[in-house]
């Protein structure tokens, strides 16, 4: 492919616009070429989780296309379309790698794992098992993540597993916890084809999930009266095609959340009977309110005085409530990162839920709350199958007995085995390392050193003296791997097995096209050798992935994430299932909680929908105020700072910037400015400008954007050059503790 610019790629990803290949499939998916086999899978990028086939020649991936029997409907973006060339970059990495003194240096496996052996047992001898710890991610496939899941916590007996679905999704999670009692969106992606309308808030889906953006352009262009509204402090690519797009200040969106839901009351957009008889009302942790105490807490939240506090215009709002609650119409709520990141992240979760749940528009075709999921695996591996540190599989908790006791008889360890303290969340586990309480880390399949808030503080404890850091990469080097005091090559996507999970709770099958490159071996290898050397080997007896997937299957069994009739052979044939599905010949469920579509909502049941995740049946409306973020803007640091993606790049650009296409995209990270407040620094585009934080200072080029809000800079987080986490604040949801990377305070210069 030639070489192009930002507006052809855009134009080739089909979500620059609403009026981009929506009428066929994108030429990115071609006819099968003679000569190729083709091994069905799913893209290694966003939740979005589109299927495709790989195309191999003489055991090399040399093209792939859309499948035309899943949910994408055979689109895919151009990064998923590039695919190949991440296979044989050249900065895969093919062997091990020891560091002896300042260099890392090329090694055997046997002396790289016989020395990560050695270092973590001698750490679990001296500081005990809380003195090691394992950070994961959303990227690795689900047998893999329950390996390492499996063997710190069965095995090695502590709780410190955690990864980086805690950066992007423990805001939804604990949104979907606290509200419903489960984790998960109980809606899919087809709702998108029934809504009416569609509310899109934190979410910039047209460069974050421009497939699902193209299915959302296709329903504003040829459904009837199909309204979409923005809430974003910037104008995104997204907002393009807002009917109507509502800017306001960072961290002041749950102010316009609680007035939407002032109106849909005070105009009676509310569905009385459906919260007479499905709802409950919470303040806190406890589910102890009533709706009179709701409508007064409501009272304090007009339009005009949202507006007030958060520069957004009261008939905005007006508006945004009345075509949400509208009645006879369907309403869809997606979002993503600009809610999560916060350090009230689930609050602002719990606001969106209580729109839906007042109105009962929820658990119908094109009536929906939906989290957009970042990674492709965070839903299916992390979240569902409970590698966080304060999880376990398929919904139980490390602090619940019942819990433990569960999967001590299904691990097959003796009664009260199991540590009942959570372990150490994300920035936890990293303050534990530059403490040296934390002696031993095991990285598998993500870059800290580049994705962590206030990142320059964890890359000094990442090489802390008497640390000692492993990290299994497919390439080498990257902002984390330069730090490990081993790196072990992985295999990387099409050379290896396993399942995903997609943000619609559909678990599909890749499977193994090509034989992984140089020495590099599959990360459930690595773990179940680690098993072995460390005197585990009985937890991890399995010789495949598909035997490991059988003993999910049974973990799953009887919960409400139950996937038992999802075999190996039946994904083998499948284009992705849906769970719920509890037995073989079960179609798998569209929509959760819904009688006669959700296997586990009985048949007789009085109603058209059962929150059966809580013990009363029942969904909790939050009383949550308004409460801005950490970290203020003041006369020293007087602009906002937000980061987010562009379409071009995914995460640390370690795939994509071995894209030659991606790479000529966007791939430097700019600060984007408002004309005035550039003009006020006597700054123009292409200008380098010094940002500086509480936390570092970064230079960048400067860009200056019409569709800025003023007093607010934006800069993408793919460079690992310029890294905008050297500026963010790592303060944390005190429920999630997920960081607030999306809002700090900053000041700007002519560098």
């Amino acid at each position: 492919m030639a070489s192009m610019n930002r507006r052809e790629f855009l134009k080739a990803s089909a979500a620059a616009s609403a009026l981009i290949a929506l009428g066929s499939r994108a030429q990115a998916a071609p006819d099968d070429p003679r000569g190729l086999t083709w091994t069905k899978s799913v893209c290694r990028y966003c939740g979005t989780g589109c299927g495709l086939y790989v195309g191999t020649k003489d055991g090399k991936v040399v093209q792939v296309k859309g499948d035309t029997e899943n949910h994408n409907a055979g689109f895919l973006c151009l990064k998923g379309f590039l695919l190949p060339q991440i296979m044989n970059a050249p900065d895969r990495l093919l062997h091990p790698l020891v560091r002896k003194g300042d260099r890392l240096v090329r090694a055997s496996w046997e002396e790289a794992m016989a020395l990560v052996a050695a270092r973590f047992q001698a750490a679990i001898a001296q500081g005990g098992p809380d003195a090691v710890g394992f950070y994961g991610s959303g990227q690795g496939l689900t047998e893999e993540t329950y390996a390492a899941n499996k063997l710190f916590k069965a095995g090695i007996r502590t709780n410190n597993v955690d990864g980086n679905p805690r950066l992007c999704m423990a805001s939804a999670v604990a949104g979907y916890v606290s509200t419903y009692g489960k984790d998960e969106p109980m809606g899919c992606y087809e709702d998108i084809d029934h809504a009416d309308t569609i509310f899109l808030i934190g979410s910039n889906a047209a460069e974050a999930h421009p497939v699902l953006f193209r299915r959302i352009a296709k329903r504003k262009q040829t459904g009837k009266d199909v309204k979409i509204v923005v809430l974003d402090p910037r104008r995104t690519a997204t907002s393009r095609i807002a009917d109507l797009h509502l800017s306001f200040a960072p961290g002041t969106d749950l102010a316009i959340l609680n007035a939407m839901a002032h109106v849909l009351f005070a105009e009676g957009l509310v569905d009385e009977e459906f919260i007479a008889r499905h709802l409950a009302f919470g303040e806190g942790t406890e589910a102890g309110k009533t709706l009179a105490d709701y409508r007064a807490f409501l009272a304090g939240y007009t339009p005009e005085k949202a507006a007030a506090a958060s520069g957004a215009r009261a008939e905005d709002i007006v508006t945004a409530a009345r075509w949400f609650g509208a009645k006879g119409r369907t309403t869809m709520s997606m979002w993503t990162m600009g809610l999560n990141q916060r350090t009230k992240g689930v609050w602002a979760n719990n606001l969106v839920h209580n729109l839906h749940l007042v109105t009962g528009k929820i658990g119908l075709p094109g009536s929906t709350p939906f989290s957009l999921t970042g990674q492709p695996n965070a839903c299916g591996g992390v979240r569902d199958g409970g590698a966080l540190a304060h999880t376990l599989p398929y919904g139980r908790l490390v602090a619940n007995e019942k819990h433990r006791g569960e999967m001590e008889k299904l691990w097959g360890l003796p009664a009260g085995s199991l540590p009942a303290k959570p372990g150490l969340a994300t920035v936890d586990m990293f303050r534990a390392l530059e403490e040296g309480k934390l002696e031993a880390l095991f990285v598998m399949c993500t870059n800290p050193a580049q994705s962590l808030p206030n990142a320059d503080r964890y890359r000094k404890a990442l090489r802390r003296e008497g640390a000692f850091v492993v990290v299994t990469e497919a390439f080498h080097p990257t902002r984390t791997s330069e730090l490990a005091d081993v790196v072990l090559p992985a295999a990387l996507w099409a050379e290896k097995e396993g399942v995903y999970g997609c943000g619609e709770r559909r678990y599909q099958l890749l499977e193994k096209s090509v034989k992984p490159a140089g020495e590099a071996r599959p990360d459930f290898e690595i773990l179940c050798d680690l098993a072995r050397r460390l005197g585990h080997g009985a937890l991890l007896p399995w010789r495949t992935p598909s035997e490991a997937w059988d003993e999910l299957r049974t973990i799953a069994r009887g919960t409400a994430y139950d996937f038992h009739g999802m075999t190996r052979e039946r994904l083998r044939a499948s284009h992705g299932l849906l769970w719920p599905l509890p037995a073989e010949g079960h179609a798998g469920t569209t929509r959760r909680y819904v009688k006669g579509e959700d296997p586990l909502v009985p048949a007789d049941a009085p109603d058209r929908i059962l929150f059966y995740g809580r013990p009363d049946k029942k969904a909790v409306v939050w009383l949550r105020p308004q409460k801005g973020p950490e970290e203020t803007v003041d006369a020293e640091y007087p602009l906002w700072f937000t980061t987010g993606r562009v379409i071009e790049h995914w995460h640390t650009g370690t795939m994509t910037r071995n894209c030659q296409e991606l790479r000529q995209a966007n791939a430097e990270t700019v600060a984007e400015l408002h004309p005035a407040d550039a003009s006020a620094l006597g700054i123009r585009t292409g200008d380098p400008v010094r940002l500086t934080s509480r936390r570092g200072s970064v230079v960048f080029k400067a860009r200056v954007v019409e569709g800025a809000r003023q007093g607010l800079v934006f800069a993408h987080m793919h460079d690992p050059d310029r890294m905008c986490n050297v500026l963010t604040n790592d303060a944390v949801d005190p429920v999630s503790r997920q960081p607030e990377f999306k809002i700090c305070a900053v000041k700007a210069a002519k560098a």
